[in-house]
């Protein structure tokens, strides 16, 4: 099975709005930035995937893929997930992937062994593979195999909207439930997933940070880098 993951990111400085609350937004896009680097990091290496394929339409994140190795695609339009969504999985369609893993950039908790549980799921094919929230109303993680097997319903409710979907049209569906893939971080009590860390993952850098990351490789990915095309 050729298997690609698709990641997709809201701009780091825009993303995670309900913890405006709590939060600024300096440390908003702290944590979302530390959460893009922490999915990454965590499925990049996995011989299961292929390919990891970032669609998102902020440089800095696209840069951060391409700095971790991944693939990327520059989400254009008006705004809407299951559109980005969408066109990364047409992407990874031209090089005849076999089956689409999509992973939201929001689960602290996420090790490489739930990413294997998903993949090892997915073992025939007319398959989709699923990983409620812990609210078990939304999607944490979706395999298709094969990639068109549903339209993308990601939203409010969407877990149903998704297995519906996939038992309509006769496919078999493989519920995992692992309380690590379960735990996103969208609301103020979410928090407490970052297992006491937070003021780590949500440090915002320092002006001596910032310097020195502006001389890195990484700073001239931003820079320099082919944003805006699949590369």
């Amino acid at each position: 099975m050729t298997l690609w993951a698709i990641v997709p990111v809201k701009p780091l400085r825009r993303g995670k709005t309900r913890l405006a609350k709590v939060l600024t937004e300096d440390q908003r896009a702290a944590l979302n930035k530390r959460l893009l680097i922490h999915t990454l990091d965590t499925i990049t290496k996995l011989s299961e995937l292929e390919q990891v394929l970032v669609v998102s339409r902020d440089p800095e994140a696209l840069a951060i893929a391409r700095y971790h190795g991944a693939r990327t695609v520059l989400e254009d339009g008006t705004p809407h997930l299951n559109i980005a969504i969408t066109r990364a999985t047409t992407v990874a369609t031209i090089y005849n992937v076999s089956g689409v893993l999509i992973l939201p950039a929001d689960l602290p908790q996420m090790t490489r062994k739930d990413v294997v549980t998903m993949v090892n799921a997915a073992k025939y094919s007319n398959t989709m593979v699923i990983a409620p929230d812990h609210r078990q109303q939304g999607t944490n993680a979706l395999l298709l195999r094969p990639p068109d097997l549903i339209k993308f319903s990601f939203g409010e409710n969407s877990f149903y909207r998704h297995t519906d979907q996939a038992r309509a049209k006769g496919a078999r569906v493989e519920v995992v439930e692992l309380p690590s893939l379960a735990r996103d971080v969208d609301y103020p009590e979410d928090l407490a997933f970052l297992n006491g860390q937070l003021e780590e993952w949500t440090r915002v850098e320092s002006q001596d940070d910032r310097k020195r990351r502006n001389g890195s490789s990484y700073a001239e990915m931003i820079t320099n880098g082919p944003v805006g095309s699949e590369n």
